[in-house]
């Protein structure tokens, strides 16, 4: 823990400190509150849905509860994201957040811990996850390939191995229309996923390879997906879509992203 300085400075020399963040979950929305070391409370703009059942003249159904839980889940990793960038802003350090249940799933309580900077906050400081793009074969990543004769299992093996080594949760799994499975780990802030279908022969085997990267930091490590040496996830997606083109490839359009057939 480094904020020493903070500590002995002011508050507009190194802006307040974060102690304590609270999370609640209302009929209209999600409410997030910061609470400085001197119980100064700020608000943090969040977006999504009321955490109550809105139809008041119906039961809640069975799955709304999993619904609320899974909102709950992903907004304590969004104000995570943004209060520790905020905090590396003000203060050079980092904010992790150690939280606990108040209500499950609908109000939780967070304690700060302040930490020194990431080293991946700095250029240079760590190197990035590379994956390399092989149209039609499939992709290179660091220690193993993904290539479109891998069996279902031995991709799932290797998702598995990525997780391990970015220190990540185990992939997830979830439903994607089209494919046999779909499952995802997250890199840095960037997320790998992979989709398999099955093949005429009754074999499941990788179909598709999918990555992301959200704007700004890119996490520890940074996730990269290149093709013929550019960073495909670094560029706008129409010269994206361009150079796809003038490498002879075709492109289709996959909902609200477009792809390359045999990877994406």
């Amino acid at each position: 823990m480094r904020d020493t300085g903070a500590e002995a400075g002011t508050a507009a020399t190194y802006g307040r400190i974060p102690a304590r963040v609270l999370l609640l979950g209302e009929a209209d929305g999600w409410r997030c509150v910061v609470v400085d070391k001197t119980d100064a409370e700020e608000c943090l703009a969040l977006s999504a849905a009321g955490a109550l059942w809105p139809a008041e003249d119906a039961p809640e159904p069975s799955w709304w509860p999993r619904r609320v839980a899974e909102d709950a889940e992903a907004l304590r990793s969004a104000v995570e994201r943004a209060l520790t960038d905020r905090t590396f802003a003000e203060l050079g350090v980092e904010a992790g957040i150690s939280w606990f249940a108040v209500e499950e799933p609908v109000a939780w309580e967070g304690l700060v811990t302040l930490r020194d900077a990431d080293a991946a906050r700095f250029p240079g400081g760590v190197p990035p996850f590379v994956i390399t793009l092989e149209p039609g074969r499939g992709a290179v990543l660091p220690e193993a390939h993904l290539l479109f004769t891998t069996a279902a299992d031995d991709a799932w093996a290797t998702l598995a191995a990525v997780a391990d080594r970015c220190g990540t949760p185990a992939p997830k799994e979830s439903f994607l229309c089209g494919w046999a499975d779909h499952r995802g780990v997250r890199v840095g802030r960037g997320w790998l996923a992979l989709s398999t279908e099955r093949g005429d022969d009754g074999v499941e085997r990788l179909g598709e390879i999918f990555g992301s990267r959200e704007p700004g930091w890119s996490g520890n490590p940074e996730l990269r997906f290149r093709l013929d040496g550019i960073d495909l996830l670094d560029e706008p997606a129409d010269d994206v879509v361009a150079l796809f083109r003038d490498l002879g490839h075709e492109v289709v359009r996959k909902g609200v992203r477009h792809g390359c057939p045999r990877w994406a």
